[in-house]
């Protein structure tokens, strides 16, 4: 073969390549950024138009991100989605990609589903993102990516759109335990669920079929209409669903029962106290009148309680539904949705209104409520709505070149002929209507706490700035955090180690909240529900996120004399006992039967000793005079100062387990390179005081 003729095979294989490399190239130089925004190109096959909830089109995707480098996506699947939305002329869209993408990079879902919303019916564009934003604020475990886009579609620009997590159970979206497909005889049915309270009930009580199962219940006393989303509607399992069917119904009965506000019968233990108080206030603060006819909530695995959240659907909230069939007006300013939401006949707003005749909740929301006002929710809700307003600036006068800012779409109340008038229109609600809630939350409290919420009168009073160690009576072992850190042992007294250090608080209710100094978690309760004094259950004392709303978390200590407490759970009336009086390290602690023999069983007595003050765990200033810090580069301690030759004293450093890993003089300084990463105690004594700082290495 001549060198000629290879130079012609080889120009001949090389043209179909080199077409389609410029066909690349002329697609991306078409595919551009048209405001600061990303921007998508969604192209359906044969231009085929995107019109059903129920029939997927397919289509191409090019995304285009905010550093202009274009992703293409090709086969996947579009359709409509919403309810009320999706009859309106800007549709809303699900997207099903054919594998996992994590569309919105890191921190975000790998995920095959995702949303754009159209927030059609909002003219600011940004309730939905604003509500994600307070989600996150006030700490809900789970908020709706809000990432805003242009959007153009077979050709044509229609508009500003949010992209969005589709809610389903993963990480970064709900995350909670996903259970076997197909079950097993071990599979452990208890979780995770992820259920909404769904008024539009267009999910199936029944099989459908030989091998399939219902999708939703009406539950049993007051018919709530309750989707179930996960497990998937052709993986969930008839075991599953009546598991789950069942879980939430003795919830319901418990919560309308005689005894309802009972912290043990009632419906208080099979709640999280902390995402139902941030959701419900959430609710209310963006006074979103959908809040009861769509609820998403979720149950975790091994645990027998509701949790609350994520929030979404919020594009009628904050003033935002001209509707007057709730009180005769469509102004929510100064109106409780648990009053005028809908979702009256089978949504969760009869189980609100119930909540609120339990003392219980109504001192919670409060107390909730002032904290967050307190820590400038208000300010935070402004300065989001400015923040997000100024984001989407450009795209938001594309969006209303194609669509009327003036004409009414879906319920909006009010109409202007700018843009920014609706966001001073939501800004001007905000301040208004949280300053109503403070009055009208106040004013729901009750007159004095009823007889079993009387305040414990304690025995123990604790320094607020100090740290304890408690050892067992008998064994003279301490209290700490067993080898995988998730329940109560004892150990030999271990004067530097901090896991065998515990803040107690004393609470205003009279109950002690235990804190473990190493992890910042608690001491908690396991015993199952139901649990009374002398039920024999002997489960390990946990360890769980400090949240002192929960029963489980609070603790009396009684005094029984010489010096000994017993440590008595307010959740199962149990008391702490060192299982077998065993004085071996690693011995566990129990919630363990409480009778007569509390005053002399040496398993039940503890010593509660102060050994610590509490200092700031950054690493700042812990004196006027010097300073420790900490050099990445060199990966050394030193102290700063104005003369070091002053700094004497010796400064150990531990590991967290409480072993000295090197000494040094303060005036030194001393050389990490040579430890592994992690936390550190870095600990001095200065004029007649004991000082620790936490160092993350």
């Amino acid at each position: 073969m001549t060198a000629m003729y290879r130079k012609l095979l080889i120009s001949l294989f090389l043209l179909p390549l080199l077409a389609l490399a410029a066909t690349a190239q002329e697609a991306d130089a078409e595919h551009v950024r048209l405001t600061n925004l990303p921007h998508l190109y969604l192209e359906t096959f044969s231009g085929r138009p995107i019109t059903s909830k129920t029939t997927m089109v397919y289509a191409r995707l090019w995304f285009v991100d905010q550093q202009d480098q274009v992703s293409f996506f090709d086969s996947l699947q579009v359709r409509v989605r919403g309810n009320s939305t999706a009859s309106l002329a800007k549709k809303p869209y699900k997207l099903k990609f054919q594998k996992k993408v994590k569309l919105l990079g890191k921190g975000h879902a790998n995920a095959k589903k995702w949303t754009l919303l159209a927030n059609h019916g909002d003219k600011t564009l940004l309730r939905n993102a604003l509500t994600s934003r307070m989600g996150e604020r006030v700490g809900l475990p789970f908020n709706p990516a809000a990432e805003f886009v242009d959007l153009t579609l077979n050709g044509q620009y229609v508009g500003n759109y949010q992209l969005s997590d589709q809610i389903d159970v993963r990480p970064h979206r709900v995350d909670v335990v996903e259970q076997d497909n197909p079950l097993t005889d071990e599979s452990n049915i208890t979780g995770g669920y992820l259920l909404e309270v769904d008024c539009f009930s267009d999910f199936t009580t029944s099989p459908q079929g030989p091998n399939s199962s219902p999708t939703g219940f009406y539950t049993s006393r007051k018919s709530a209409a309750v989707r179930i989303h996960y497990p998937d509607e052709d993986e969930i399992a008839l075991a599953q669903y009546n598991y789950i069917r069942n879980f939430v119904n003795e919830f319901e009965k418990r919560l309308f029962s005689a005894s309802f506000t009972h912290p043990q019968n009632g419906y208080r233990p099979m709640v999280d106290s902390t995402t139902l108080a941030n959701w419900y206030i959430c609710t209310e603060v963006s006074a979103n009148v959908d809040g009861f006819f769509s609820t998403y909530f979720y149950k975790q695995q091994s645990e027998d309680k509701l949790y609350w959240g994520p929030l979404w659907d919020y594009d009628i909230a904050y003033n935002n539904d001209n509707r007057t069939d709730r009180g005769g007006t469509s102004n929510t300013e100064r109106q409780l949705m648990k009053d005028y939401g809908y979702g009256s006949s089978n949504g969760s707003r009869k189980w609100a209104q119930q909540m609120w005749n339990d003392p219980w909740f109504a001192r919670l929301i409060n107390r909730r409520y002032q904290e967050l006002v307190d820590d400038g929710l208000e300010q935070y809700l402004y300065e989001q709505l400015d923040s997000l307003a100024e984001w989407i600036d450009a795209s938001q006068q594309l969006n209303y070149q194609r669509w009327s800012i003036n004409t009414r779409a879906l319920r909006e109340r009010v109409l202007y002929n700018s843009y920014s008038r609706y966001v001073t229109d939501v800004r001007t609600f905000i301040g208004r209507h949280m300053s109503y809630l403070s009055k009208a939350f106040a004013a729901l409290l009750p007159d004095a706490p009823p007889e079993e919420e009387q305040p414990n009168v304690p025995d123990f009073q604790a320094d607020k700035n100090g740290y304890y160690v408690i050892a067992n009576y008998g064994t003279g072992t301490c209290i700490d955090i067993d080898a995988e850190g998730n329940g109560l042992c004892a150990r030999r007294r271990n004067e530097q180690s901090e896991s065998q250090q515990w803040r107690i608080i004393n609470l205003q209710n009279g109950y002690l909240f235990l804190v473990n100094r190493a992890t910042g978690q608690a001491f908690s309760d396991p015993s199952p529900v139901g649990t009374t004094a002398t039920s024999n259950v002997g489960a390990v004392i946990a360890l769980a996120d400090a949240d002192s709303t929960d029963n489980r978390q609070l603790w009396n200590l009684v005094n029984q004399g010489n010096g000994c407490y017993n440590i008595v759970s307010r959740w199962s009336q149990h008391a702490a006992n060192l299982n077998g009086g065993n004085a071996a390290d690693g011995t566990s602690v129990i919630s363990y039967t409480s009778d007569e023999r509390n005053a002399t069983s040496n398993n039940r007595l503890w010593r509660v000793e102060m050994v610590d003050t509490v200092v700031d765990d950054g690493m700042a200033s812990v004196e006027q005079d010097f300073a420790l810090a900490y050099d990445e580069q060199l990966q050394r301690l030193h102290f700063g100062a104005d003369n070091l030759e002053l700094l004497t004293f010796r400064v150990n450093v531990y590991d967290r387990a409480g072993r000295l890993m090197g000494t040094f003089r303060g005036a030194d300084g001393f050389s990490m390179a040579h430890l592994p990463s992690g936390l550190y105690i870095v600990a001095w004594s200065y004029n007649g005081r004991r000082v620790s700082v936490k160092l993350m290495k």
